[in-house]
C-alpha cells in the first residue's frame, strides 16, 4: 500500500521532449578576431565554425595567446601609459606613481580623467 495518492499526469512530461534550437551564427566581430588570430598563428580556420557562435568562441579561447605571467605581468602596457600621459598633458594633471605599477589602477585613472 502506498501513502501517496495517485494523481494522473503529475509526473508526465508537460510538453514532451524539448526542441533543440539551432546554434546561433557567429558575430562579425568574432569572425574578424578569429581570422586575425588564424593569420597570426598560421592555423587554418574551419569554415564550419562560423555557423556556431559557441564553437567559434571556444576555438578563439584555445587559439589566443596566453596572458603574460611573471614579475611585470600586472604592469600597464606601453600604449596604456602613452594614452594616460596624453590625457595628463591635456588636463594638466599628474598621473599617480602607483598607476605605473598596476594596469587596473592605470585603467581606472584613465576612465576617471578621459576628456568627454
Amino acid at each position: 500500500m502506498s501513502y501517496h495518492s495517485h494523481q494522473p499526469g503529475l509526473f508526465d512530461p508537460a510538453q514532451g521532449a524539448l526542441p533543440i534550437s539551432a546554434p546561433e551564427p557567429a558575430t562579425e566581430k568574432q569572425i574578424a578576431f578569429a581570422q586575425s588570430l588564424a593569420a597570426r598563428t598560421g592555423i587554418k580556420l574551419p569554415a564550419a565554425l562560423f555557423r556556431d557562435r559557441a564553437a567559434l568562441s571556444a576555438w578563439i579561447d584555445r587559439a589566443k595567446p596566453a596572458q603574460p605571467t611573471g614579475r611585470f605581468a600586472n604592469y600597464p602596457s606601453a600604449k596604456q601609459v602613452q594614452f594616460a600621459e596624453r590625457i595628463a598633458r591635456l588636463k594638466r594633471r599628474q598621473i599617480p606613481s602607483e598607476c605605473f605599477k598596476d594596469k587596473t589602477m592605470m585603467s581606472r585613472w584613465i576612465d576617471g580623467n578621459k576628456p568627454r
